[in-house]
């Protein structure tokens, strides 16, 4: 075996020579490096261009799962969300009776929180469907509802709510206490409820109920013969199976 001269070999800290590292012998090694990697690509490329011309294991296997299956979007969740309703408690007055009378009803269900709210006041005053009294005047608009983060619903109606109707304070009790009722028994996210007339606070609907503060609900004020027989009325809960 022939080995390269002395002069192109270094000593180790042992004794022991090594090679040294010359330019032309870099060269070299890069050089067999590149001819060895060359020859592997063209031995595999036939497999490659096979793998590659194929549909993938995974792809394929997730276009048969997901035939027939198509992927909600907004569009559809939309639609989804406009057909779905849920089962709310409205708060009405009876002639025969003193106190408020609940009335199930299902209404349309919104995820936006303000909007579910307004929708069910638009059904309160929009009237009962079983013969009990409307809180509110009929032409009632209900302009706005928002709710704050501490639970706090301020709901702004239009003036017409603020029209006499007789009756007196207690007429006026129970109008404000069925809008508030209505809130909060179907919404725990709905603590108080502040009522304004048209974008501003008021004293009162008609002189008596004072409004010029959020109002807690008041379940004492339904009618005797519905506490003994249902009890607390159930809070919003979706509407059928």
């Amino acid at each position: 075996m022939d080995f390269p001269p002395l002069a192109a070999w270094s000593r180790t800290r042992l004794g022991h020579l090594r090679p040294v590292l010359t330019p032309r012998r870099v060269n070299a090694l890069i050089v067999i490096g590149l001819i060895g990697l060359q020859a592997a690509v063209s031995l595999s490329a036939p497999k490659w261009a096979r793998l590659l011309g194929g549909p993938l294991p995974a792809a394929a296997e997730s276009e048969g799962e997901d035939e027939g299956l198509a992927t909600p979007t907004p569009a559809s969740r939309s639609a989804e969300d406009a057909e779905r309703r849920i089962n709310v408690q409205l708060f009405f007055t009876a002639s025969d009776r003193a106190g408020l009378v609940t009335e199930q009803r299902a209404v349309a269900y919104h995820p936006d929180l303000s909007r579910q709210l307004k929708t069910v006041l638009a059904e309160l005053v929009r009237g009962s469907n079983t013969g009990l009294a409307g809180p509110l005047d009929a032409e009632t608009r209900v302009l706005e509802v928002f709710v704050s983060s501490d639970g706090c619903a301020y709901v702004d109606l239009s003036r017409e709510a603020a029209r006499p109707r007789g009756g007196g304070s207690q007429l006026e009790l129970m109008s404000v206490y069925a809008v508030v009722d209505t809130l909060t028994v179907n919404f725990p996210a709905v603590r108080r409820v502040q009522i304004l007339i048209d974008d501003r606070p008021v004293d009162s609907l008609a002189g008596h109920a004072d409004l010029t503060r959020p109002l807690l609900p008041d379940l004492t004020l339904l009618a005797p013969t519905v506490l003994a027989s249902t009890g607390t009325p159930a809070s919003g809960t979706p509407a059928g199976p």
